[in-house]
Parts: structure tokens; sequence; C-alpha cells
């Protein structure tokens, strides 16, 4: 096994640099054609027949049961819910009422039977993956980057490498990270960091990195620009996260997966939260943990072949993608329009669409992601995902997609519509309270009646329906915790059965007080979008959740300020309204303290000391994680992400050797076209009398335009580290 030391400097090893900073960062490129695929045209005939037609079983016993199991939920819901308004003549609101109680409800029922599928299938272990002991093929481990610590991902890449070369089978994989960092420091960060790992690991390391000068299409297009270049050599790859963590079995189980399968396009593996500590990814990784599996497994199950990519911890059949994944730009300016966004979706319909297939593995082990440490950092991400979601409602009816492609699809938009929905619910409701209580009644309709029309509700119906709602609602928890608490080894490495239950309890209370902001944050998203504004796309905070309390207070005064109005009419309209509404009450009202303690870390350390809120990989370890947090302190003292790019550059030459060998081919200037940012940051060059000037004068655009030409490079390096004395 290799293994990994700290990217410490040594002077045994100067020698070794001086190789390193010589040798290709890349291998040769093997290039494979992307075509642009279409939404609008397709032809049956193109759709590949199953090499293995016996093993292609679509799930439709599964299917019936989950979703007609959920329209019939739905259907008895919904006549209750009319009968509950249907005391005397109904009025239009409560009509209205009626509509988007089903919507909502529909919503839930479907989530339920889908988890009570998904728990009787771990409760009977369907679909684990076998292990392996030999593999054919090379497979790539891509870890696309934008932005990140360099300690973090670099540590990440060399323990993922050191747990893989573990199963003896580490000549048949290589690892690329393809950068498409836009922040000067950070880049030069990453070379650095890239050196010294190859560095330490010698010769044949199989660690490749490619940064991007413009980082178009974003990750889609950084994934894409890796398979047009390389991904001629390797027969599949697996695509990680920044913040992806898997486990060398792990890795060779998803690859000798799709060895065994000749017919997989894509296989996903069930990514758990790991390595969280402030109080709202405390939460996450719980919840991730103990009902995530139950809701995954379930998912797995009716979906079958046809199932749905996450973007990340999965492995890809290299050329299947390259043929059938070229995702074209949807006309129009974004939010709708321009290129797609959650791609992901987009790239398992299409390969899905070409006859490979999509499926998960969720019982493989191995596989962990991180989370945002906060309320505002999720609800960042959350609005680029929002966006992208309701962008597929372009895409859900293109040419060819299969059935449950179009269900993936619908259920990823109605994720975000399901805010607006519950709002408009709740709306309606206190608008038909308030009609009761001060409207006056028609006494002449149109209609001759002898008693005026009031809208007047059955409330022990009501009450019973309530009691429904809420067990459907919550069931997917319930399972997922009997299930940790059935598993022996789950229930000790989680803190044992009180302290899982008095963590499933706390994980309900605040996640039913988070539940009315992130729905007043995804209704401001959704309506954002259908206005037409882009979210563009902003780097993912990993650790500190700290945020400013003028920022929070900032984000969250309106939601504190509805609560409040909310509150007080809904005390004045009746207090039985008041009652009904006080979860959302609390939670909108308690938004600023709320949102503040989503971010700190003493909470979330102060449960972790008392066994609360803990994850059975907290009790037990994975060894990758330990490594990869052991490695990421070592890699840190190294000081790669607090230095300064240029001033690396400067007092580095084997650095600057290396850099400017990794830079792509440089296009010849056309004589009278000039780049204003050029020309600015060569001015500051050629007056700075030390690399101090440059540092200072240089803004970050013009340091990137410095970083990529040699030539402005060489004027770098012939500054002098500090003013001549005998300087004017």
């Amino acid at each position: 096994m290799d293994v990994v030391a700290a990217p410490r400097p040594s002077a045994a090893g100067t020698d070794m640099r001086a190789l390193v900073s010589r040798e290709p960062a890349t291998p040769p490129e093997s290039r494979l054609v992307m075509p642009v695929q279409s939404f609008r045209s397709w032809k049956a005939s193109d759709r590949r027949e199953p090499a293995a037609p016996r093993d292609w079983k679509t799930p439709w016993l599964k299917r019936l049961f989950v979703f007609g199991g959920g329209l019939a939920l739905t259907a008895y819901g919904a006549w209750e819910m009319y009968h509950v308004v249907s005391v005397s003549r109904t009025t239009s609101l409560q009509y209205v009422l009626l509509l988007l109680f089903t919507i909502n409800f529909s919503w839930i029922a479907l989530a339920f039977t889908s988890a009570l599928l998904g728990f009787f299938g771990v409760l009977f272990g369907v679909g684990r993956a076998e292990r392996a002991e030999s593999l054919k093929h090379r497979t790539v481990v891509v870890m696309p980057i934008y932005n990140e610590s360099s300690a973090r991902t670099f540590a990440a890449v060399a323990a993922i490498r050191e747990s893989v070369e573990a199963t003896g089978l580490g000549e048949h994989f290589d690892y690329f990270i393809v950068s498409d960092t836009t922040n000067p420091d950070i880049w030069v960060s990453e070379e650095r960091a890239f050196l010294a790992l190859r560095e330490r690991l010698g010769p044949n390391s199989r660690v490749y990195y490619r940064h991007r000068p413009k980082n178009h299409h974003r990750k889609a297009g950084n994934i894409a620009d890796f398979v047009t270049r390389w991904g001629g050599h390797y027969e599949q790859m697996i695509v990680l996260d920044a913040d992806s963590l898997m486990t060398g079995s792990c890795i060779v189980r998803l690859a000798a997966a799709m060895e065994n399968d000749p017919d997989a396009g894509i296989i996903q593996s069930l990514p758990l939260i790991i390595n969280r500590n402030t109080f709202f990814a405390r939460l996450q990784q719980f919840a991730a943990r103990v009902y995530g599996p139950v809701i995954a497994t379930g998912l797995a199950m009716w979906s079958g072949r046809d199932g749905n990519y996450w973007g990340h911890n999965a492995i890809i059949r290299t050329r299947a993608f390259a043929e059938h994944c070229g995702l074209p730009d949807l006309k129009g300016k974004p939010p709708f329009g321009g290129h797609v966004l959650s791609h992901d979706f987009v790239e398992a319909a299409l390969i899905r669409r070409a006859g490979w297939s999509v499926y998960m593995l969720p019982d493989l082990t191995g596989s962990y992601e991180e989370s945002p440490p906060s309320l505002i950092d999720i609800s960042v991400r959350d609005r680029r995902w929002c966006q992208g979601n309701l962008q597929h409602s372009r895409i859900i009816g293109a040419k060819g997609f299969v059935l449950p492609t179009r269900q993936h699809f619908a259920t990823g938009i109605m994720g975000y519509l399901a805010s607006p929905f519950w709002l408009m619910q709740l709306v309606v409701g206190i608008l038909i309270v308030l009609q009761v209580n001060y409207a006056r009644p028609e006494y002449f309709t149109q209609e001759f009646t002898l008693f005026p029309v009031w809208p007047r509700f059955d409330p022990e119906r009501a009450l019973r329906l309530f009691a429904l709602t809420m067990a459907i609602l919550l069931a997917p928890k319930l399972f997922g915790l009997l299930l940790t608490l059935f598993n022996n080894k789950l229930r000790r490495a989680g803190g044992g059965a009180i302290r899982l239950i008095l963590s499933s309890l706390i994980e309900v209370l605040f996640s039913a007080f988070f539940a009315p902001i992130m729905m007043l944050i995804q209704s401001g998203s959704v309506f954002q979008i259908l206005l037409g504004r882009d979210t563009g796309w902003n780097p993912q905070r990993r650790d500190d959740g700290s945020i400013p309390l003028n920022d929070i207070i900032r984000r969250h005064r309106t939601h504190t300020v509805l609560g409040v109005v909310t509150g007080l009419s809904a005390f004045m309209i009746a207090t039985a309204l008041f009652a009904w509404m006080s979860p959302t009450i609390v939670g909108l009202v308690l938004a600023i303290p709320l949102s503040w303690a989503s971010g700190q870390l003493g909470i979330g350390l102060w449960l972790k000391r008392r066994g609360l809120l803990l994850t059975p990989e907290e009790g037990d370890p994975p060894s990758v994680a330990l490594r990869a947090n052991e490695l990421q302190t070592e890699f840190a003292q190294a000081g790669f992400d607090d230095a300064d790019g240029l001033k690396a550059i400067h007092a580095d030459p084997e650095l600057r050797h290396a850099h400017e060998l990794m830079l792509p081919d440089s296009h010849p200037r056309r004589r009278g076209e000039i780049d204003p940012e050029r020309a600015v940051a060569q001015a500051k060059l050629v007056d700075a009398e030390t690399v101090d000037d440059a540092v200072i004068w240089l803004k970050p655009k013009e340091r990137m335009v410095v970083l990529h030409d040699r030539a402005l490079i060489g004027l770098l390096a012939s500054l002098p580290a500090e003013r001549s004395e005998n300087a004017a």
C-alpha cells in the first residue's frame, strides 16, 4: 500500500521535486466525441437492445404498490377532506382548499408508500452488492473542484487512493482532479498540493491534474471536457464531488458491478453524510443516516433499471456517456434557458433513453459526502437546485424518455413546488376562518335557500384527517428509526436505543421548526425564478457555519415579521386557528435565533458529547474518513491555502516551471486586437519595482490573466523580492 506523508519539503527530496515538476500533469489525450443530444427528436430504433435481456426485469408489482397505494391514499384523503368541508353547501374557497390539500397530500402519500416498500427492502436485505476479487478494465476516479480548499480535496484523493491500493487492485485505477477554480490563489495552491502529493507518492502515482481556463457550462462542462479529452483511456469513470469520500472496497465493488453488467450505464451508490458538527448539519447527518436508507431503498426497488443519478459517488460507462450525454443549451435566457443547471437527472434520462440501465445499489457501504453547515448555507445551495429542477419542466416532455424518468423529473419539480402549495393552503385556510368569523352570511343566492351560505367544517373528521396526515408524514422517519434499533451493530454505534429515540425526537422537533422557514425560502426561490431571476453558481462553504448576526437578521427579518403578524392575526380571528398554526408561527417568529443556532459548532459538539444525534459512522468511524481528516490536518500545515499565489510563483522556480507546463497552448494574438485586462496587467508589472507592488496592484481578474500568460509570468519572475536601497 502507498502511504501518503504530509507534503513537507526536504533536502533529500530535491531531485524528486525537480523531476515531478517536469513530469506532465496529465496523460496523453485519448479523445471521445460527445455529440450534443436533442430533446425534440429521437428514433426508437436508436435505442440499443439489452445485451442480457433476462436480467432486465421491470418491477411492475413494486410500482403498482407504490403508485397504486399512493393513489388510493390520496383518493381516501381527498374524500375525507371533501366531507370535512361539505357539511353544508361548499364555498369556492373550500373547493380551493380541497384542491391544494389533495395536491399536498398526494406528495406525502407517495413518499409514504415508497418508504414502506423500502422498509421491507432493508428489513429483508435486497440489493446487496457482491464482493470483487478481480477486475479487467481501467477505471478513473474523477474529482471536479471549484474554488475548494486544496488541503481538503487532495487529502480526500490521497485517502481514497490509499484505500483502493489496500484492496490489491489499485493498478486498475487512475485519479484525475479536474479544476474549474476561478480564484488565482486557490489555483496556485491546487498546483502546489498536486505536485507535493505526486512527490510523496513517487513514480507511478497515477494522479493527474487539469485546470480549465474557462469554466464553460460549470460542472457538466468540466466533466464533458475530461471525457472528450481523456475518456478514451478508461472503460468507466467514478465521478465524485469535492466533499466526497469513498472506501476502496466500495469503489472496487462499483467497478466490478459495472464489469459484470454489460447493460449498466450508471450505477449510483448511496452517499451517507459524515464529518458534520454544527447543529443544523448534525440534524441533517442524523436524518440522512437513519431515515435515508429506507427512502433510497424504496426508490431503488420501484425504479429498477430506470433509476436516477445524483451527480456524484456513482460509476458511469465512459463511452456510453460520451455518445449520449452531450447536453444542449435550452433556448432563451436563464433561469429557464441557457445551459442545463441540474445536469445529473438529464444525463441519467439521456443514457437511459439510449438503452443503458441506470440503477442504485443502496446497500453498498463506504460512500460518503458532507453537507452545508447552516440553514443559510443550505438555502443558498437550495436556490440553485430549485432553479435546476424547475428548468426540468422544459425537459420532462422530451422525446424518447421512459415513463419512470419523467416521474423522477416530476418528483424533483414537485419537491420545490410543494412549498408554495403549502403556503397557499395556509393562506386559504386563514381566509376561510376569517370568512367564518367576520364575513356576513349570504342569505339570498342565485339559488333560493332557506339558510345562509356559511363555510362549515366537520371538526371530528378534520381531526382524524390531521392525525392521518401526520402519521403518513412521519412514518418514513419511524421506519428508519425502527430498522436502526433492530440492527445491533448500528444501535450500539449510534449510542444505544434511548439516545437514538431521543435524537429522533430532537430531529423531528427542530425539523418542524425549520420547515416553515424553508417553506418561505423555497417559495421565494420559486417566485424569483418565475420572475426570471438567475441564481448564478457560488462555491459552497463546507466547514464553518458561523454567519455574522447582521446577515442572519437581514435574511430572516421578513420571516420573523411575517410570523408575528400571522400569529397575532390568527389569535384575533380564532384561538383554534392559532393553535392549529402554532408550529408554523413558532418557527417563523424564532427564525433569527434558529438560524443563528443552526450554524453553531458549540451546540453540535455539546450534543455529540452527550451521544445525541450520533450516527453509527461517528460511533465506529470509517478508516478512510479518519485517514482523510488526518491528512487534511497535515496538508493544511504546509500552508498552501494561506499563501499568495503570485508570491508563491515568484519565489519558487520549480513551481513556476511546473505551472507553465500545465498551461494550455496559447493562441496567437491577431494584430490590432488588444485585451484590456492583459494590457493593464502588463502595464502594472512593468511599472512595479518589486513583487509586492505587483501583488498589491493586480486585481483578481488581472492575476488570472498573468497566471495564464507565460510572457507575463516571466515579467513577474523578473521583479526583485525587495526594493533596492538605492531606489529613489
